[in-house]
Protein backbone atom coordinates (compact mmCIF):
# COMPACT_ATOMS: atom_id res chain seq x y z
CA UNK A 1 0.00 0.00 0.00
CA UNK A 2 0.91 3.82 -0.79
CA UNK A 3 0.44 6.38 1.45
CA UNK A 4 0.13 9.86 -0.06
CA UNK A 5 -0.05 12.75 1.92
CA UNK A 6 -0.69 16.57 0.23
CA UNK A 7 1.01 19.05 2.95
CA UNK A 8 1.94 21.92 0.37
CA UNK A 9 -0.11 24.80 2.31
CA UNK A 10 1.34 27.84 4.18
CA UNK A 11 -0.68 26.79 7.32
CA UNK A 12 -1.32 30.31 7.74
CA UNK A 13 -3.64 30.43 10.56
CA UNK A 14 -0.57 28.65 12.75
CA UNK A 15 1.38 31.91 12.29
CA UNK A 16 4.01 33.33 13.25
CA UNK A 17 4.93 29.28 13.76
CA UNK A 18 4.55 28.63 10.39
CA UNK A 19 6.63 31.34 9.22
CA UNK A 20 9.66 29.08 9.81
CA UNK A 21 7.85 25.83 9.92
CA UNK A 22 5.58 24.04 7.76
CA UNK A 23 2.59 22.77 9.75
CA UNK A 24 3.14 18.72 9.85
CA UNK A 25 6.27 19.50 11.80
CA UNK A 26 4.68 21.20 14.74
CA UNK A 27 4.99 19.68 18.34
CA UNK A 28 2.60 18.23 19.83
CA UNK A 29 2.54 15.93 22.90
CA UNK A 30 5.85 14.53 22.29
CA UNK A 31 6.26 14.24 18.39
CA UNK A 32 5.44 16.63 15.67
CA UNK A 33 1.77 15.97 14.24
CA UNK A 34 3.40 14.43 11.02
CA UNK A 35 5.06 11.64 13.68
CA UNK A 36 2.11 11.32 15.42
CA UNK A 37 0.55 10.51 11.68
CA UNK A 38 2.84 7.70 10.71
CA UNK A 39 3.22 5.79 14.05
CA UNK A 40 -0.37 5.00 13.10
CA UNK A 41 0.89 2.63 9.89
CA UNK A 42 3.54 0.38 11.98
CA UNK A 43 0.86 -2.32 11.78
CA UNK A 44 0.39 -2.00 7.95
CA UNK A 45 2.86 -3.19 5.26
CA UNK A 46 3.55 0.25 3.45
CA UNK A 47 5.56 0.21 0.17
CA UNK A 48 6.26 3.78 -0.30
CA UNK A 49 5.29 7.08 1.10
CA UNK A 50 4.38 10.14 -1.01
CA UNK A 51 4.44 13.61 -0.18
CA UNK A 52 3.32 16.57 -1.90
CA UNK A 53 5.10 19.49 -0.28
CA UNK A 54 5.23 23.23 -0.93
CA UNK A 55 6.31 26.24 1.67
CA UNK A 56 9.02 24.90 3.39
CA UNK A 57 8.72 21.42 2.11
CA UNK A 58 12.79 20.96 2.37
CA UNK A 59 11.99 20.90 5.29
CA UNK A 60 9.47 17.82 5.67
CA UNK A 61 11.84 15.86 2.83
CA UNK A 62 14.68 16.05 5.62
CA UNK A 63 12.59 15.16 8.51
CA UNK A 64 11.63 12.35 7.01
CA UNK A 65 14.35 11.04 5.03
CA UNK A 66 15.98 11.10 8.67
CA UNK A 67 14.03 9.38 10.57
CA UNK A 68 11.73 6.85 8.27
CA UNK A 69 13.56 4.23 6.22
CA UNK A 70 10.80 3.25 3.94
CA UNK A 71 11.02 4.27 0.54
CA UNK A 72 10.09 7.31 0.00
CA UNK A 73 9.01 9.79 -3.12
CA UNK A 74 8.06 14.08 -2.87
CA UNK A 75 6.29 16.07 -5.24
CA UNK A 76 5.76 19.86 -5.70
CA UNK A 77 3.05 21.78 -5.72
CA UNK A 78 3.64 25.17 -6.85
CA UNK A 79 0.21 26.10 -7.44
CA UNK A 80 -2.31 26.04 -4.71
CA UNK A 81 -5.79 24.51 -6.91
CA UNK A 82 -6.55 22.20 -4.57
CA UNK A 83 -6.98 18.69 -3.12
CA UNK A 84 -7.22 16.95 -6.22
CA UNK A 85 -4.71 18.83 -7.98
CA UNK A 86 -1.82 18.19 -5.60
CA UNK A 87 -2.91 14.12 -5.61
CA UNK A 88 -2.56 14.28 -9.40
CA UNK A 89 0.76 15.45 -9.09
CA UNK A 90 1.70 12.25 -7.94
CA UNK A 91 -0.58 10.26 -10.45
CA UNK A 92 2.62 8.22 -11.31
CA UNK A 93 2.78 6.98 -7.54
CA UNK A 94 -0.95 6.39 -7.98
CA UNK A 95 -0.97 2.19 -8.44
CA UNK A 96 -2.77 -0.48 -6.60
CA UNK A 97 -4.19 0.41 -2.68
CA UNK A 98 -3.61 4.19 -1.76
CA UNK A 99 -4.36 5.39 1.66
CA UNK A 100 -4.93 9.37 1.35
CA UNK A 101 -4.42 11.72 4.26
CA UNK A 102 -4.24 14.96 4.89
CA UNK A 103 -1.38 16.04 8.35
CA UNK A 104 -3.56 18.84 10.07
CA UNK A 105 -5.95 16.25 11.85
CA UNK A 106 -4.76 13.51 13.51
CA UNK A 107 -7.18 10.24 14.06
CA UNK A 108 -7.30 6.68 15.59
CA UNK A 109 -9.19 3.79 13.35
CA UNK A 110 -8.43 0.11 12.86
CA UNK A 111 -6.52 0.50 9.81
CA UNK A 112 -5.92 -3.46 9.81
CA UNK A 113 -9.55 -3.91 8.84
CA UNK A 114 -8.44 -2.57 4.97
CA UNK A 115 -6.90 -5.65 4.59
CA UNK A 116 -10.07 -7.50 4.36
CA UNK A 117 -12.55 -4.55 3.31
CA UNK A 118 -15.40 -5.22 0.68
CA UNK A 119 -15.35 -2.00 -1.15
CA UNK A 120 -13.08 -0.11 -3.89
CA UNK A 121 -12.92 3.04 -1.51
CA UNK A 122 -13.44 3.65 2.06
CA UNK A 123 -13.49 6.94 3.76
CA UNK A 124 -12.81 7.09 7.37
CA UNK A 125 -15.92 9.41 9.42
CA UNK A 126 -17.07 10.30 12.86
CA UNK A 127 -20.53 11.85 13.48
CA UNK A 128 -20.44 15.25 14.79
CA UNK A 129 -22.84 17.97 15.87
CA UNK A 130 -22.14 20.82 12.66
CA UNK A 131 -20.45 18.96 9.97
CA UNK A 132 -21.07 22.36 7.54
CA UNK A 133 -17.13 23.32 7.77
CA UNK A 134 -16.17 20.19 6.56
CA UNK A 135 -17.27 17.36 4.01
CA UNK A 136 -20.09 14.43 4.92
CA UNK A 137 -21.30 11.24 3.10
CA UNK A 138 -24.39 10.37 1.99
CA UNK A 139 -25.29 6.35 2.59
CA UNK A 140 -27.62 4.07 0.99
CA UNK A 141 -27.82 -0.06 2.74
CA UNK A 142 -24.38 0.88 3.74
CA UNK A 143 -22.97 2.13 0.67
CA UNK A 144 -21.98 5.57 0.14
CA UNK A 145 -23.80 7.15 -2.64
CA UNK A 146 -22.43 10.60 -2.45
CA UNK A 147 -19.58 12.82 -0.88
CA UNK A 148 -20.89 16.62 -0.04
CA UNK A 149 -18.24 19.66 0.48
CA UNK A 150 -19.14 21.33 2.74
CA UNK A 151 -22.85 21.27 3.37
CA UNK A 152 -24.87 23.99 3.72
CA UNK A 153 -27.22 22.05 6.39
CA UNK A 154 -27.20 19.41 9.43
CA UNK A 155 -28.89 17.07 7.08
CA UNK A 156 -25.90 14.72 7.05
CA UNK A 157 -23.59 14.15 10.21
CA UNK A 158 -21.15 11.69 8.95
CA UNK A 159 -17.99 13.65 8.37
CA UNK A 160 -15.01 12.93 6.46
CA UNK A 161 -11.67 13.05 9.10
CA UNK A 162 -9.57 13.73 5.85
CA UNK A 163 -8.41 9.73 5.45
CA UNK A 164 -9.55 8.26 2.46
CA UNK A 165 -8.45 4.53 1.02
CA UNK A 166 -8.84 3.18 -2.84
CA UNK A 167 -8.19 -0.28 -4.32
CA UNK A 168 -6.87 0.76 -7.03
CA UNK A 169 -4.81 4.13 -7.27
CA UNK A 170 -5.44 4.66 -10.97
CA UNK A 171 -9.38 4.68 -10.97
CA UNK A 172 -8.72 7.84 -8.62
CA UNK A 173 -6.02 9.59 -11.06
CA UNK A 174 -8.39 8.64 -14.15
CA UNK A 175 -11.42 10.71 -12.11
CA UNK A 176 -9.49 13.38 -11.10
CA UNK A 177 -8.82 13.75 -14.73
CA UNK A 178 -12.39 14.14 -15.81
CA UNK A 179 -13.11 16.16 -12.77
CA UNK A 180 -10.30 18.48 -14.73
CA UNK A 181 -11.86 18.11 -17.51
CA UNK A 182 -15.35 18.76 -16.32
CA UNK A 183 -13.65 22.10 -14.56
CA UNK A 184 -15.28 21.21 -11.28
CA UNK A 185 -14.00 23.89 -9.61
CA UNK A 186 -14.88 26.11 -5.95
CA UNK A 187 -13.25 28.48 -5.18
CA UNK A 188 -10.71 28.18 -7.94
CA UNK A 189 -9.37 24.65 -6.58
CA UNK A 190 -10.14 20.93 -7.32
CA UNK A 191 -11.77 19.00 -4.65
CA UNK A 192 -11.38 15.09 -3.82
CA UNK A 193 -15.13 15.07 -3.12
CA UNK A 194 -15.36 15.55 -7.26
CA UNK A 195 -13.26 12.70 -7.96
CA UNK A 196 -14.21 10.50 -5.69
CA UNK A 197 -17.99 11.07 -6.61
CA UNK A 198 -17.06 10.16 -10.30
CA UNK A 199 -15.73 7.28 -9.03
CA UNK A 200 -18.88 6.33 -7.57
CA UNK A 201 -20.99 7.32 -10.96
CA UNK A 202 -18.75 4.83 -12.89
CA UNK A 203 -19.91 2.24 -10.60
CA UNK A 204 -17.37 2.10 -7.25
CA UNK A 205 -18.47 0.47 -4.42
CA UNK A 206 -17.01 3.04 -1.83
CA UNK A 207 -18.27 3.01 2.32
CA UNK A 208 -17.49 4.53 5.23
CA UNK A 209 -15.53 3.26 8.49
CA UNK A 210 -15.85 4.85 11.77
CA UNK A 211 -12.80 6.99 13.84
CA UNK A 212 -12.32 6.84 17.90
CA UNK A 213 -10.92 10.07 17.74
CA UNK A 214 -10.22 13.12 15.95
CA UNK A 215 -8.62 16.06 16.58
CA UNK A 216 -7.85 19.24 14.67
CA UNK A 217 -3.87 20.44 14.51
CA UNK A 218 -4.71 23.64 12.40
CA UNK A 219 -4.87 26.66 14.76
CA UNK A 220 -3.75 27.26 17.76
CA UNK A 221 -6.29 26.46 19.99
CA UNK A 222 -7.04 23.11 18.31
CA UNK A 223 -3.70 22.51 18.62
CA UNK A 224 -4.00 22.80 22.35
CA UNK A 225 -7.06 21.01 22.69
CA UNK A 226 -5.36 17.92 20.39
CA UNK A 227 -2.01 17.98 22.90
CA UNK A 228 -4.45 17.92 26.02
CA UNK A 229 -6.31 14.79 24.44
CA UNK A 230 -3.39 12.98 23.23
CA UNK A 231 -1.58 14.20 26.73
CA UNK A 232 -4.79 12.32 28.64
CA UNK A 233 -4.55 9.26 26.63
CA UNK A 234 -1.09 7.80 26.68
CA UNK A 235 1.40 10.45 25.71
CA UNK A 236 2.35 11.66 29.08
CA UNK A 237 5.24 10.99 31.19
CA UNK A 238 4.88 12.90 34.00
CA UNK A 239 6.87 10.35 36.24
CA UNK A 240 10.16 12.51 34.83
CA UNK A 241 9.37 15.94 37.51
CA UNK A 242 9.24 14.55 40.59
CA UNK A 243 11.17 17.78 42.28
CA UNK A 244 8.89 19.89 40.83
CA UNK A 245 5.04 20.66 41.58
CA UNK A 246 3.24 18.95 39.25
CA UNK A 247 -0.39 18.15 38.05
CA UNK A 248 -0.46 15.70 35.44
CA UNK A 249 -1.01 15.07 32.93
CA UNK A 250 2.19 16.41 31.29
CA UNK A 251 5.20 15.26 28.68
CA UNK A 252 8.65 15.96 29.49
CA UNK A 253 11.16 15.79 26.74
CA UNK A 254 14.30 13.43 28.54
CA UNK A 255 16.42 16.39 27.26
CA UNK A 256 14.70 19.35 28.29
CA UNK A 257 15.44 20.54 31.85
CA UNK A 258 12.43 21.94 34.79
CA UNK A 259 13.75 23.63 37.79
CA UNK A 260 11.82 24.88 40.72
CA UNK A 261 8.56 25.38 38.34
CA UNK A 262 4.75 24.69 38.67
CA UNK A 263 4.33 22.50 35.59
CA UNK A 264 0.73 21.22 34.36
CA UNK A 265 -2.08 20.04 33.47
CA UNK A 266 -1.60 19.92 29.47
CA UNK A 267 1.82 20.79 29.41
CA UNK A 268 4.36 19.40 26.50
CA UNK A 269 7.89 20.45 26.98
CA UNK A 270 10.64 19.72 24.06
CA UNK A 271 13.89 18.71 23.38
CA UNK A 272 16.40 21.18 24.75
CA UNK A 273 14.08 23.68 26.45
CA UNK A 274 14.62 25.46 29.86
CA UNK A 275 12.17 26.16 32.07
CA UNK A 276 12.93 27.49 35.55
CA UNK A 277 11.21 29.24 38.57
CA UNK A 278 8.28 29.33 36.12
CA UNK A 279 4.50 28.50 36.17
CA UNK A 280 3.09 26.69 32.95
CA UNK A 281 -0.52 25.27 31.84
CA UNK A 282 -2.20 24.32 29.15
CA UNK A 283 1.09 24.81 26.69
CA UNK A 284 3.31 23.56 24.51
CA UNK A 285 6.94 24.66 24.88
CA UNK A 286 9.12 23.90 21.88
CA UNK A 287 12.38 22.86 21.68
CA UNK A 288 15.49 25.00 23.43
CA UNK A 289 12.93 27.73 24.44
CA UNK A 290 13.82 28.99 27.79
CA UNK A 291 10.80 30.15 30.26
CA UNK A 292 12.39 32.13 33.39
CA UNK A 293 10.66 33.28 36.06
CA UNK A 294 7.52 33.39 33.88
CA UNK A 295 3.81 32.47 34.24
CA UNK A 296 2.63 30.72 30.84
CA UNK A 297 -0.63 29.45 29.93
CA UNK A 298 -2.91 28.44 27.01
CA UNK A 299 -0.03 29.19 25.30
CA UNK A 300 2.54 28.01 22.18
CA UNK A 301 5.81 28.87 22.68
CA UNK A 302 8.76 28.52 19.18
CA UNK A 303 11.45 26.98 19.28
CA UNK A 304 14.53 28.93 20.50
CA UNK A 305 12.15 31.42 21.33
CA UNK A 306 12.51 33.47 25.03
CA UNK A 307 9.49 33.99 27.68
CA UNK A 308 11.50 36.02 30.66
CA UNK A 309 9.46 37.99 34.08
CA UNK A 310 5.92 37.50 32.02
CA UNK A 311 2.48 36.67 32.53
CA UNK A 312 0.89 35.73 29.28
CA UNK A 313 -0.94 33.44 27.24
CA UNK A 314 0.56 34.03 23.71
CA UNK A 315 1.58 31.96 20.30
CA UNK A 316 5.16 33.33 20.16
CA UNK A 317 6.99 31.96 17.06
CA UNK A 318 10.54 30.65 16.52
CA UNK A 319 13.43 32.90 17.47
CA UNK A 320 11.00 35.18 19.24
CA UNK A 321 11.14 37.40 22.99
CA UNK A 322 9.17 38.33 25.29
CA UNK A 323 10.77 40.17 28.38
CA UNK A 324 9.24 42.04 30.85
CA UNK A 325 11.83 44.97 32.89
CA UNK A 326 11.57 46.75 35.58
CA UNK A 327 12.33 50.86 34.86
CA UNK A 328 15.92 50.72 35.80
CA UNK A 329 16.53 48.22 32.95
CA UNK A 330 16.64 45.21 35.30
CA UNK A 331 14.77 42.11 34.46
CA UNK A 332 11.51 42.20 36.73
Amino acid sequence: MRVIMPMAGYGKRMRPLTWSRPKPLLYVAGDTVLGHTLRKFSSLDIDELVFITGYLGDRIEAYVRERYPLPTRFYEQTELRGQSHAVYLARESLSGPCMLLFVDTLFDADLTQLRDVDADGVIFTMEVDDPRPFGVVVEEKGRITRYIEKPTDLTYRKTTVGAFWVREGAELASAIEEEMRRDLRRNNEYYLADAFNIMIERGARFVSLPVTMWEDCGQPATLLHTNRYLLEHGHANTKRLQENAITPPVYVHPLASVERSIIGPNVTIARGAVVTDSIVSDSIIDEDAHIRGAIVTGSLVGQRAVVEGAALCVVLGDDSSVLSYSRNGASA
